[in-house]
């Protein structure tokens, strides 16, 4: 075999490999972190000031999960208000597992969820919620066996 035809056929096989490779990134789902970045990151403001009246408050919102249920549990002050809010369960390798929830405590700041509303895993649970006067956002790092 010459020279010649050892570059044609190290040429072939770069060229193999290239072709698989761009096949294999077009193939494997890319997520991005929401459907809306850029209106979100426009809102993002509201994060911060939520993030900076929760962390004011005497603890922080918790989320503990039991044998049939996750247990959000709101800060202590948050007792006897009245609540409104979402409850955002945030899995970052399948956005499949998101599940947004709406928040509704009882007198105690506390709420139950089903078990099994949510798929086991690793999740941030993001919490955004009012009372009537202040924005709160907390973010707890939760793992779903």
């Amino acid at each position: 075999m010459n020279w010649g035809n050892k570059l044609l056929v190290v040429f072939a096989l770069f060229a193999s490999m290239m072709s698989y490779m761009v096949y294999r990134c077009f193939s494997v789902p890319v997520d991005l972190v929401s459907n809306e970045y850029y209106k979100d990151e426009i809102a993002y403001q509201q994060v911060i000031d939520g993030t900076k009246n929760a962390n004011a408050l005497s603890s922080k919102a918790t989320v503990i999960e039991t044998q049939s249920a996750i247990v959000v549990q709101l800060p202590q002050e948050m007792s006897n208000k009245i609540i409104k809010g979402k409850i955002l369960f945030y899995c970052p390798s399948n956005l499949s597992n998101d599940r947004k929830i709406d928040l509704t405590t009882d007198t105690n700041g506390k709420q139950d969820i089903d078990l099994q509303k949510i798929v086991k895993g690793n999740y941030t649970v993001k919490i955004d919620w009012t009372d009537n006067s202040k924005l709160y956002h907390s973010e707890v790092p939760v793992s779903i066996n």
